[in-house]
């Protein structure tokens, strides 16, 4: 077994879940406040159509994620369950078809994205005063920075999978700190006054780039001591892997491709209104990155820790993994509420001065973080799922939450309230999930203790 072996099996469920947490919450932390960068840099020109514009392309870069989760989630889980059954040579066999896999997906997803890129911007709800910066974003942070961005963040997962959160953080914690210093010295110095998103999307760019470089340095080091194999002769696992990858990773790339529609939704239908609220709902967005980073965090570092015990039968422990992350996630949303409900003005006036934009986004924030304990709650249910394997059960969710929900719950609500109806569907649809999340995790709990019975 690998020298984590104490985290899974012995370790206190709040001491290892911290363990994995701390590093995993940390890395998260810091790609919010890299993205949060982009938003202020470009905020400070005071130019609401560029802010407008990142926050549109945004939601290209928010499928980036999506592809990873597709190998990084569902070949980590993997992994961790065959770590459970002793079964090391095949999970090097999965690590490098998930590796080798974002690779392809990916690069397929830059080329569509260069080709069909005005009509999918004018589809997200790009207007002619922002069309163009959106395509200069797009072009470098999707298009020829896409494939290192989604690789990291799949190499990322895949070391979580042996218990590396440490080295998976110091990953994805250094891209984000070098983009923060990389931004002002793109958009200020090098690039000419008007370029600034040029400037903002370079950063990212190259900080990406950076963080691949490291990941790919970081597995040739442990290749002879982990299941961490970049191999293209391990690239072919058996079929019930394959199967039990994409059983995991399509309802969870489904789930952020969801949010990718919602999102999307969201912004077409408030440039209906105008560029103003597209911009406030752009850095809200951004703003409810916070809660919702903390929440991922949290289930990222329990997902292999539940599939390991998940895969060993030990269900006592893996159930007191999945309801102390629940329980870390709500009281931590229970502070956001409170912080962002006081202090949202001053909040909002950090990105960006103009007062059109900060009014909208003030109350736009406080609707908005009411969602923030069910978001996480919902999210943690989901992974839970994913952990075990059980790829229908969370496909239900994801697609309920982001899709069957909340979709239809936008346009009615927008048709009957108007512009803030808009801002209450999360709340709404989350509130819907919830109830259909516990139900389908006591059915599972139940099917798991009658079986341990038999």
């Amino acid at each position: 077994m690998n020298e984590n072996q104490e985290l899974f099996e012995s370790m206190p469920v709040a001491k290892a879940l911290t363990k994995m947490a701390i590093p995993t919450i940390i890395s998260q932390l810091i790609t919010m406040i890299y993205n949060l960068a982009d938003t202020y840099f470009i905020g400070r020109t005071n130019n609401p159509y560029m802010v407008a514009a990142a926050s549109l392309s945004y939601v290209l870069f928010f499928i980036l994620t999506a592809l990873s989760n597709l190998f990084g989630v569902g070949g980590g889980s993997l992994i961790s369950r065959l770590l459970g059954g002793n079964r090391y040579e095949e999970a090097k066999k999965v690590c490098s078809f998930s590796f080798y896999g974002t690779i392809c997906i990916s690069l397929l997803y830059a080329l569509l994205c260069l080709v069909f890129m005005d009509p999918l911007l004018r589809l997200l709800g790009a207007t002619d005063r922002t069309i163009t910066y959106s395509c200069q974003y797009t072009l470098w942070v999707i298009v020829i920075g896409g494939v290192p961005s989604c690789l990291s963040m799949t190499m990322a997962h895949l070391l979580r999978s042996e218990g590396y959160a440490k080295y998976a953080s110091l990953g994805l914690s250094g891209g984000g700190v070098l983009n923060m210093i990389l931004d002002p010295l793109f958009m200020f110095v090098i690039m000419q006054p008007g370029q600034e998103v040029i400037g903002a999307a370079l950063a990212t760019m190259v900080s990406n780039c950076v963080a691949l470089g490291y990941f790919l340095f970081l597995f040739y080091r442990l290749r002879k001591s982990t299941v961490l194999s970049l191999s293209p002769r391990m690239m072919i696992p058996e079929k019930r892997s394959v199967f039990s990858i994409f059983a995991v990773g399509v309802p969870s790339a489904i789930g952020s491709l969801m949010a990718c529609i919602s999102n999307t939704v969201v912004n077409k239908l408030t440039s209906g209104y105008n560029d103003y609220a597209v911009a406030a709902m752009g850095i809200v967005k951004k703003v409810d990155m916070l809660p919702m980073n903390v929440g991922m965090g949290l289930c990222q570092a329990m997902v292999p820790l539940v599939a390991y015990n998940y895969s060993t039968g030990n269900y006592r422990r893996m159930k007191s993994f999945t309801s102390t992350a629940r329980l870390f996630g709500v009281v931590f949303a229970g502070i956001c509420i409170v912080g962002m409900e006081l202090l949202a003005p001053q909040v909002i006036t950090l990105f960006i001065g103009d007062e059109e934009t900060v009014r909208y986004g003030v109350d736009f924030l406080r609707i908005n973080v009411l969602a923030t304990p069910l978001m996480i709650c919902n999210f943690q249910m989901s992974y839970s799922f994913q952990a075990m394997g059980k790829g229908a059960e969370s496909l239900l969710l994801t697609s309920c939450r982001q899709g069957l929900i909340n979709i239809p719950l936008l346009f009615l609500m927008n048709a009957f309230v108007g512009l803030y109806g808009i801002i209450w569907t999360q709340f709404l649809a989350d509130s819907i999930t919830i109830v259909i999340s516990f139900i389908l995790y006591r059915k599972v709990i139940h099917q798991l203790e009658k079986a341990i019975r038999t």
